[in-house]
Order: C-alpha cells, then sequence, then structure tokens
C-alpha cells in the first residue's frame, strides 16, 4: 500500500461528477481516490451579525440530498464518497495518518474569508505532512484566468462593463468529461454516514404544495431539470417572458440551487444552450440564460476584489448611511406581517418554502432598505439562512447592491411596491396564494386593503389591525398607483407561466426591464437564474 498513490478530493461546493477538474486530474494522477465531503459543524452554528442559524432546514434538506446522490452515481463508477463530519482541516490530517500514502490534497478554490480559511488550514495540514495540495478554479462560467483584465483589482465596478469585455474578449473553456469509472477508494476505509437532520441538531422541513421549487438535491436532478426545460419543454425559449413569473416551477430555469452547491457546472448549462441554439432556436430568451449566467460570475469576482468589504456595513462604496436597527419592524418583514401584500406574500413563500422569486427577491430587499431603512445586513443574513439556493457572493453581492452601497452606477434606486405588485401580479393571484387571510379581496384591489371602503373590507371578511395588519409604513409615490388598479378580470392566471402581461418598456441593455419609483426603467442584479 506505501507505494500505492492516494488523492483526497476535498468536496465543497462542487458536489457533481461532470465537469469536475478535481476527480478529473486525480483519476489520471492517483490508483486510489478518496472523495470526501465533511459536514463542517461550523456551518451549523449563528451567522456572524445577526445569529440567525447558518443553514435553514431547506437548504439542509438539499444538501443531504445532493450528498446521497453524489454517493450513489460514485458508487455506480467504482467508487465512494467518504463522510464525515468534523472541520476539514482536521478531517483530512486524520485521513492522511490513517492512509499513510496520501500523495495530494485536491480542491476546488473558494472566494470568501471563512472558505479561504479551510484552505489555508487544509494547506497548513498538507505541509506539515509533506502532502501535495492541488487546487482548480471551477465555480464560474468563465475561468478567472481567462478574464480580460491584467488583475483582478481591475474588473470594473459595473456589471455592463464587465459583461461586454468578456463577452467579446475571452472564451468559455469545454466542458470536461464524465469519467466512467473512477479509481477505487483504499481497502479498508470506512464510507462514513450521512448524518441525519437530527444529528446536526436540525429539524426537517414540511414541504408546501405552493412551492415553486419543489424539487430534489443532486446532479441526477440537476441534469434532469436542464433536459425538462430545455429539451422536454422548450420552456428555455421562452425565458425572457416568462422569467418574472411569481407562481408554478416553470417561469425560470431554477437553476440556482443546483449552482449553489455545484451540482450542475455553469459550463455545461451554457454548452446546452449553444447546443439548443444549433439545433432548435437562437433568441434573446437563450441569450439571457447566459446574461444571468454570467451575473453569478461577476458576483463572484467581485468577491475576489473586494475581499471582506463584502460583509461590511458600508459597503464596497464605503458609504455611510444612517441604517436603523428596529427590531419590531424586522420581524414584521421576516414573517410577512408588514401590512404590504406584495412583500408579505413573498417573505411567507420564502418561509415556509426556502424560495422566492427573483423579482420578489428585489422587491422585499428594496422595501427592507429603502422603506424601513434597516440594516441591510439583516436581510442578507436572514436570506443565507433560508434559501435553499444561497450562495454567499451572489447573496451579499445583491444585497448590496438593493442598499446602494455596492455595483450600482445610479444613486438611490428604488421599488415602488403597489406598482410591482399590479405589474407582475395584477390580478392578486399570487397574494392570495400566500396571504390566505386576504382571499375574499378580488383583482388588484388586494395590493392595497388599506384603501377599502368598510363595506368592502367587510364584505372580504377582512378586518385592517385584525385579520390582516395597516401598513409599517406608507410611501408617497404609492398613491399614483391606487386608482389605477384592474379589478377582476383575466390574463393573470395565465401568468404564473408567462409572466406578466404587462411588458415594460425595455432598457437599451439587452432589454433589462426593472422599474424606478418613478417609472423610469433601471437595470437589474440576479439572484435566482
Amino acid at each position: 500500500m506505501s507505494s500505492s498513490r492516494t488523492i483526497i478530493c476535498l468536496l465543497r461546493n462542487d458536489l457533481r461528477l461532470h465537469d469536475n477538474e478535481v476527480l478529473h486530474w486525480a483519476q489520471k494522477n492517483a490508483d486510489h481516490i478518496v472523495p470526501l465531503y465533511c459536514f463542517d459543524p461550523r456551518h451549523y452554528l449563528g451567522t456572524h451579525y445577526f445569529n440567525f442559524p447558518k443553514t435553514g432546514p431547506f437548504r439542509l434538506r438539499f444538501l443531504l440530498e445532493s450528498v446521497n446522490d453524489l454517493r450513489a452515481s460514485l458508487k455506480k463508477r467504482g467508487s465512494n464518497l467518504v463522510v464525515r463530519c468534523g472541520k476539514p482541516g482536521q478531517v483530512v490530517e486524520d485521513l492522511i495518518k490513517q492512509l499513510g500514502s496520501v500523495t495530494a490534497v485536491a480542491y476546488h478554490e473558494e472566494v470568501t474569508q471563512e472558505e479561504l480559511d479551510v484552505e489555508k488550514q487544509v494547506k497548513d495540514v498538507c505541509s506539515r505532512n509533506q502532502v501535495k495540495v492541488q487546487s482548480f478554479w471551477g465555480s464560474t462560467l468563465y475561468h478567472k484566468h481567462d478574464l480580460p483584465f491584467n488583475h483582478i483589482s481591475r474588473l470594473p465596478d459595473v456589471y455592463t462593463q464587465f459583461r461586454k469585455a468578456v463577452e467579446t474578449q475571452s472564451r468559455v473553456r469545454p466542458v470536461l468529461p464524465t469519467p466512467a469509472q473512477l479509481r477505487p477508494l483504499p481497502r479498508s476505509l470506512e464510507e462514513g454516514p450521512v448524518p441525519t437532520y437530527q444529528d446536526l441538531e436540525q429539524t426537517e422541513p414540511v414541504a408546501d404544495s405552493r412551492s415553486a421549487f419543489p424539487c430534489r438535491g443532486g446532479e441526477s436532478e440537476a441534469l434532469g431539470r436542464l433536459q425538462h426545460y430545455f429539451w422536454d419543454t422548450d420552456a428555455v425559449a421562452t425565458y425572457k417572458a416568462t422569467r418574472n413569473g411569481l407562481i408554478g416551477v416553470d417561469y425560470s430555469t431554477k437553476f440556482a440551487p443546483w449552482l449553489a452547491m455545484g451540482c450542475i457546472s455553469p459550463r455545461y448549462i451554457y454548452e446546452q444552450i449553444k447546443k439548443y441554439e444549433r439545433e432548435r432556436t437562437a433568441n434573446e430568451s437563450t441569450y439571457w440564460v447566459i446574461f444571468e449566467l454570467l451575473w453569478r460570475d461577476y458576483f463572484r469576482f467581485v468577491g475576489i476584489k473586494f475581499g471582506n468589504r463584502l460583509f461590511h456595513l458600508k459597503g464596497l462604496q464605503d458609504k455611510h448611511v444612517p441604517w436603523k436597527s428596529d427590531r419590531k419592524l424586522f420581524e414584521a418583514w421576516k414573517e410577512g406581517r408588514t401590512g404590504v401584500p406584495f412583500v408579505d406574500a413573498n417573505m411567507r413563500e420564502l418561509a415556509l418554502t426556502g424560495f422566492m422569486s427573483n423579482r420578489g427577491r428585489q422587491n422585499v430587499a428594496s422595501f427592507l432598505t429603502k422603506d424601513l431603512g434597516l440594516d441591510w445586513r439583516l436581510g442578507a443574513e436572514w436570506f443565507e439562512y433560508l434559501l435553499v439556493d444561497y450562495d454567499v457572493c451572489s447573496n451579499y453581492g445583491n444585497w448590496l447592491y438593493s442598499a446602494g452601497i455596492g455595483n450600482d452606477p445610479r444613486e438611490n434606486r428604488k421599488f415602488n411596491m403597489i406598482k410591482q405588485g399590479l405589474d407582475y401580479d395584477n390580478n392578486g393571484d399570487y397574494v392570495r396564494l400566500w396571504v390566505p387571510e386576504l382571499r375574499g379581496i378580488k383583482g388588484g384591489d388586494v395590493h392595497t386593503p388599506w384603501t377599502l371602503s368598510s363595506a368592502a373590507l367587510s364584505h372580504a371578511q377582512v378586518s385592517l389591525n385584525e385579520t390582516y395588519p395597516s401598513p409599517v409604513i406608507m410611501a408617497p409615490e404609492w398613491s399614483r398607483h391606487v386608482n389605477k388598479k384592474p379589478v377582476g378580470g383575466s390574463g393573470p392566471s395565465a401568468r404564473g407561466k408567462r409572466g406578466p402581461s404587462h411588458t415594460p418598456r425595455q432598457h437599451k441593455d439587452r432589454g433589462i426591464d426593472f422599474y424606478f419609483s418613478k417609472s423610469r426603467n433601471m437595470k437589474t442584479s440576479n439572484y435566482e437564474v
């Protein structure tokens, strides 16, 4: 055994076999491979500032499904997934001592401090034990070494400049093949059990039939989702028109949770888009999936450029904002009790399913930071806890963007909650789905119950401040839309998958369609593809 070469492949946010350079390299350079996943106890402690649980029940369920799926796939290829509970550095050192023939430890590089600390600990362990360290970059569409900038410090601070540069001056590297067979584990090495919710002191979440993301974790599920969305339904060909939907599974790709855990490679999505364009159709919708993947890339590179400033109160701009810390207002926001139905519906969906649409995320973030004036980090850490598709760079990058202290070229960007509700849920179907106490209010009136007469409220069996709260705050711009609400009518139910019947005037940059409160068009950042 001493003459054999063993490589430990430390897997983190790369839970897949396809396009996985760590496994690809190890297969060529080892007699035995140890695919390793560590359930790091630090991931189940509190968040940095406000001590919310770091990993909530929905993401944990998705992670457990992903780990089990990867183990099953590895077994089919003559290998297995070794699972341990503990800090990766310590686990790796224990395995090096146990096996006695480890020649290298390989992993994909991460960006932010906690992940970099893990990498440093692994490097220190390997240095002490005279084991080689081999790291790779595999989390983005464009490789960091292929960016058309001399140094990461020259990364543009505006997304559009970044996008135009990489699209014209860089190329996407080809997808690495999926191995038919893998080198076996060393003999006598135990696989280790996948922990339960109880082991991790968590509670298993209850499924909600209303969820827009009723999907399971794992590479198999991710590839199946792509097959469904691209090839079985051609939904990708209308993605740009439907992506602002609120109800149903197919209004958007829903790739984000699998991307966040590395169950699917962005390069593989790109490869399949290009194949779809060659074989079926190429249009603005197929391009727009790539456009959103580029947002994900951008925030990852922003994380490299700015480091821990991604988490600082003053953000990337070192900008002082007199944020409030009103816990009562925050509790109303996170529990969906603000009295603003569009905000409340989105927050309840998040709390009950771990998912929220891209449109919803931008609105609730704007409401927290601009209408309530609360510390943006409250929202960022609450999302970190609950989101099934939590990705550190995308989450914090987008919250900084919404708060006006990140990568946003415009000042004072703000969403008009009533206008947004009427544009994207104009008959109120989404609100009634998640705020059932308002289901007696018909049509668009459901977005502003406080404007209804006592008789209308009584008829709808709504009692303000008893069955549903009055708004915790009133924004002056809301009044411009109160008398323009559609009442009854048709169309919004069909829009559950098709997006809004009203199509906003398009921004010159490939049709970005977000609003200012003054009805001017605004450019977006992306939360979920």
